[in-house]
């Protein structure tokens, strides 16, 4: 397992050198109990409802399919979302993107993960956010990427797999940005292909 920093690169590649096939990406996160006497009853300030997307774009760029909370299955049915979890309650995994890489359509060469608060919450109200790949076919988590950072930013663009050659290479992007849905960030998106 990688633990990723912002901008390395890590090859989706089996224990044994093998190309992944099946992937899925996890998101999690916990809201940030509040300070001071409300902290003491367990107040944390309420739930927070972050939003994985995958989007698939084509050699030319252009946005070909996309899978989010309201569309949880690829056209193809190669990419389907666990779900919309809007409270980022209990342990592991909130939300989950599972791909399989094999069955994705030979247009489509990049993959573009990200995360966004639908309610406009801001990451300043979030701990322990992360973002994982775990190869499917094992249950064994391949890269991590931390995605907690103060600030005032709704979004992130978190990840990107890409084609290349042979097989698959997934890239920690972690690019700040504002917007409840992905359509408001793809100026940044697009910037990351």
């Amino acid at each position: 397992m990688v633990n990723l920093q912002k901008g390395q690169t890590v090859r989706l590649e089996k224990s044994d050198g093998g190309t992944l096939t099946r992937v899925t990406m996890g998101l999690g996160w916990d809201v940030k109990k509040a300070k001071g006497l409300f902290g003491m009853f367990g107040g944390g300030g309420g739930d927070i409802d972050l939003d994985a997307s995958c989007l698939l774009f084509d050699a030319n760029r252009r946005l070909v399919d996309q899978v989010w909370f309201r569309q949880l299955t690829s056209k193809d049915g190669s990419i389907v979302h666990s779900g919309d979890n809007r409270t980022g309650a209990g342990d592991g995994d909130d939300e989950t993107i599972a791909v399989d890489l094999s069955r994705l359509p030979a247009s489509v060469t990049t993959l573009i993960f990200t995360v966004n608060s639908f309610t406009g919450d801001t990451f300043e109200r979030i701990d322990n956010a992360y973002c994982r790949l775990v190869d499917a076919t094992t249950g064994k988590e391949t890269a991590r990427y931390d995605l907690t950072g103060q600030g005032s930013h709704t979004g992130q663009v978190m990840a990107r797999i890409a084609r290349t050659g042979a097989g698959w290479e997934m890239k920690a992007l972690g690019e700040q940005t504002t917007g409840r849905t992905f359509q408001d960030m793809m100026p940044q998106i697009t910037a990351a292909l």
